[in-house]
């Protein structure tokens, strides 16, 4: 007999409940309140009652565990030696949306081999967040598939949608149920106009399918999220980042009666993919702070151990330790010297 279902599918794996991982990987009352005080610091400084400024910076992706572990060993003491006008949070991102086809982040492949073993990596994916948040360190992701909050989002301080995703009515309804503030990136023609879209449509209450905790399938209802910012990473068209490009769209912003601070991706369009170039979006960051922009309210990096990047080789022995297997980075000691340079002219501008 003729079948109509499955023509494309090979096979189906259960997925491990979340509240499973929950159970083996809970959180202590110091990681509960990294992620906890990290919210409510970065809701401030989106309302402007923080005049620090948020930095976010970390690798483009996690595809090593114990290297993302060294790194935030060594951004621990530059956040705490800037903590008075920099919110720093690590990039702690393992889901990589693609463009045609390549390898999808942590989650999706963990061994880097093919093998898709999803449930160890959404296992190492909440290990690390949790180490990281009963060290003191808050991380901040790109939330790619609906499912995978239920497993992550409640040791996530900060968190995007991505330019490709920001019009998607499921990612929209998704946001509308998080915990953390959420930063919307323009779309991949430079246009604020989704994203401050986006911004309206998750902020409303929602009622969509999904997933509980025992990975049910369920009817999810939302209040919707009111701690949404644009994220300006330039487009098609050219950078952002300038001074006439942030303030047409904290314009923009404010016509629609949205916060009018903004956050710049200091990579991605806006570095015209020079990861090289990064230091100098900063620096014009930089140079609109201190001349009293009061539209900046945060700043992201992609930044790792080692510089650059490196495609990933048939013999994973070969891999270059700390550095990028997705977009190249600026190495720490880079990041060092431009997020003290952010630090100033943040104090110059008081």
């Amino acid at each position: 007999m003729a079948t109509t279902s499955d023509l494309h599918v090979v096979e189906t794996r259960p997925l491990v409940a979340p509240a499973l991982l929950h159970q083996d990987l809970a959180p202590d009352a110091n990681a509960l309140n990294t992620v906890t005080s990290a919210r409510k610091r970065i809701q401030a400084i989106l309302r402007g009652d923080d005049q620090r400024l948020l930095a976010v910076v970390g690798p483009c992706s996690v595809h090593d565990v114990a290297a993302a572990r060294e790194y935030a060993e060594r951004l621990a003491p530059i956040r705490e030696r800037l903590k008075d006008r920099l919110e720093v949070v690590m990039r702690v991102y393992f889901e990589k949306p693609r463009t045609t086809v390549g390898w999808k982040g942590l989650i999706n492949d963990p061994h880097l081999d093919g093998s898709y073993d999803i449930n160890t990596g959404l296992r190492r994916a909440r290990g690390l967040l949790l180490d990281l948040a009963r060290e003191g360190m808050p991380a901040a992701t790109e939330l790619l598939d609906p499912v995978v909050p239920q497993y992550i989002a409640d040791l996530i301080s900060w968190t995007a949608i991505g330019a490709r995703t920001t019009e998607s009515q499921t990612h929209r309804e998704m946001a509308s149920g998080l915990s953390m503030p959420i930063g919307y990136k323009n779309s991949t023609d430079g246009s604020a106009t989704i994203a401050i879209n986006a911004m309206q449509a998750a902020s409303k209450p929602h009622h969509f399918l999904g997933i509980n905790r025992d990975g049910q399938a369920s009817i999810v209802s939302t209040t919707g999220n009111p701690d949404g910012h644009l994220v300006l990473r330039g487009g098609n068209r050219g950078s952002n980042y300038h001074v006439d490009a942030v303030s047409e769209a904290a314009a923009e912003l404010k016509k629609y009666g949205l916060e009018n601070r903004l956050m710049v991706d200091c990579s991605h369009a806006n570095s015209n993919k020079d990861f090289r170039r990064q230091s100098d979006v900063l620096a014009s960051i930089a140079d609109q702070l201190r001349s009293g922009s009061k539209h900046l309210m945060g700043v992201m990096i992609e930044s790792h151990l080692v510089e650059g990047n490196q495609k990933i080789p048939a013999d994973l022995s070969q891999l270059t330790y700390g550095q990028s297997i997705t977009d190249a980075c600026i190495s720490l000691e880079t990041t060092e010297q431009i997020l003290n340079d952010l630090a100033e002219a943040v104090g110059a501008s008081h």
